[in-house]
């Protein structure tokens, strides 16, 4: 059974859960999981403060410190209102202090990339082992005939810098498909008035992203994800990746091979991009693409995690 914590009772939680931020440490602290021997949490927030005993193992798979808590604070605060800012830079000091005391609880820190990884040991001052998350790569068939257009698929809220994309293509005038919606969708429809090779889809079923992705002629990714899962599907549907080349894109695309990169979050450096893959566009196949893609399959996380489980198991102190 799934057992919710008290937040779930009270009003609004499912809508406006990020007014009960403050209270989210409690929430996750009064969990009582003394009756487990393995307790594994999956944490971008909180989960991870879960308390446990001297006699249990607590496997803390971590997806990122909390990033409007860590490197993305300024961001975050820019889009509050001057009044609500000055309220949330105390809590967000607050949620640091207990932030760091809980990622002292888990016995093992696992990270979903090596970007992740290095962001622990910076903020936390912990190793962590790396397991790439799953993808379900086995819902997309790689397609040799491509079509003309580009694609990206993503929640439209300003850290995914679909804005770069979308103003890059305006300038290139190639066919681009933008799937996803989000607050900043007017703003993006604004920046391509009049552009008739832009096109908005807003939110899609799965069925319409995966026949996009297997037909379109690249998939293009401008975000500093934590991994990224759109790019490792995309390749799993046969599209190279235009990615910008740090973050999780960095680990899971294979430039010159699968992708190519660009290094500046710019219109300019994306465009120049596009142009460098179109030149040798030749020498991206599908089924290489697809072929890389399958390293982050479903089974290989189970069996990766399962052994990381294990050995944990294995070296653990009655």
């Amino acid at each position: 059974p799934i057992r919710t914590s008290f937040l779930d009772r009270l009003p609004l939680a499912r809508k406006k859960y990020p007014l009960y931020l403050p209270l989210m440490p409690l929430a996750v602290e009064s969990f009582d999981l003394s009756g487990y021997d393995l307790v594994v949490s999956s944490s971008h927030a909180v989960a991870k403060g879960v308390l446990t005993g001297p006699h249990q193992l607590h496997i803390a798979y971590v997806h990122t410190p909390i990033r409007y808590a860590w490197d993305l604070e300024g961001e975050y605060l820019r889009g509050l209102p001057p009044l609500a800012r000055s309220l949330a830079r105390p809590l967000l000091h607050y949620l640091r202090l207990w932030d760091q005391a809980a990622a002292a609880r888990p016995d093992l820190l696992l990270a979903n990339s090596r970007f992740v990884a290095r962001r622990i040991a910076k903020v936390y001052r912990r190793e962590a082992q790396v397991v790439y998350p799953p993808v379900d790569v086995d819902r997309f068939r790689p397609r040799e005939d491509r079509e003309e257009f580009y694609l990206t698929v993503s929640r439209l809220v300003p850290y995914k810098r679909v804005d770069l994309i979308v103003e890059a293509f305006r300038r290139l005038g190639r066919p681009l498909v933008v799937i996803g919606d989000g607050p900043e969708r007017g703003r993006l429809e604004a920046l391509a008035r009049g552009v008739p090779n832009i096109r908005f889809l807003g939110h899609q079923p799965d069925e319409v992203v995966r026949d996009h992705m297997e037909r379109c002629r690249a998939f293009v990714f401008a975000a500093l994800e934590d991994f990224g899962i759109a790019p490792v599907e995309a390749m799993a549907a046969g599209a190279p990746v235009i990615a910008y080349g740090r973050g999780g894109a960095a680990e899971s695309v294979l430039e010159g091979e699968t992708g190519v990169f660009f290094h500046q979050q710019t219109p300019e450096a994306l465009a120049e991009a596009v142009l460098r893959f179109e030149e040798r566009a030749g020498a991206f196949h599908p089924e290489q693409c697809r072929k890389r893609a399958e390293a982050f399959s479903r089974e290989r996380f189970l069996r990766e995690f399962a052994g990381v489980v294990e050995e944990a198991l294995k070296h653990r102190v009655p």
